[in-house]
């Protein structure tokens, strides 16, 4: 995706470079289903963006995951059904989707004085890290990446109007079934292949069925390749 990556980062300069004055700043969603690619694809995309506005302008471009938002354990226990919510983390609601929106909307009406933070996901400790990265008035081009980064639904859906580009990474959810399993036993996530089946098959890939039915339209559909075997 190294290529695809590159053009859409100069489209991306591109766009920013045509935004209005009163623009100040140019916010893309990334989104896909669980095991899409769409995290190895963000990263591959700053970079680029960065390597292009290094020799062209002050501005820079900053990649936010929307891990960050995953209520923490604490958070999960203090729920009306907190095994469910062990058992169901990574589904919508066990997110901070009001913080997310708050997030979201604060980045469009940045002063230029004030530095914006944002939670990362620390997988060491299985919970989130608050006011982990730092968004300054000179990054220009945000780059949000995550399930639910443009959901047609309440609280999200008023971050997701935010965005000025809503991107899809598109994959065959049985290609995605076996990066799920082998990505969870990988990580530890579960001890076997049989527990990371159960998990791709009862978590997350009904979590990635409902994103195809409760996002706004992408503007732009990105497709993953599938690993080499």
């Amino acid at each position: 995706m190294d290529g695809e990556a590159q053009q859409l980062a100069e489209y991306l300069v591109t766009r920013l470079q045509d935004l209005p004055t009163s623009h100040k700043r140019l916010i893309v969603g990334i989104s896909g289903i669980p095991a899409s690619g769409k995290s190895t694809f963000a990263q591959l995309l700053v970079e680029a963006v960065n390597r292009i506005l290094r020799g062209t302008s002050d501005s820079q471009a900053i990649l936010v995951g929307l891990d960050g938002w995953h209520l923490s354990r604490a958070q999960l226990d203090a729920l009306p059904d907190p095994k469910l919510a062990h058992e169901r983390r990574g589904a919508h609601w066990t997110f901070d989707g009001e913080g997310y929106v708050q997030f979201v909307t604060s980045l469009r009406d940045q002063d230029e004085t004030v530095v914006l933070t944002a939670p990362t996901f620390d997988h060491a400790l299985k919970d989130p890290t608050p006011h982990a990265i730092s968004i300054h008035p000179f990054h220009r081009i945000v780059l949000i990446e995550g399930l639910y980064a443009f959901l047609s639904i309440e609280p999200w859906v008023t971050a997701s109007n935010v965005l000025d580009e809503r991107w899809w990474i598109e994959v065959d959810e049985n290609e995605a079934r076996n990066r799920l399993v082998k990505r969870h036993v990988v990580t530890g996530v579960t001890s076997d292949e049989e527990t990371a089946l159960h998990r791709a098959d009862h978590n997350d890939l009904p979590n990635g069925r409902f994103i195809r039915e409760n996002m706004l339209v992408p503007t732009k559909v990105i497709h993953s390749r599938p690993l080499a075997t």
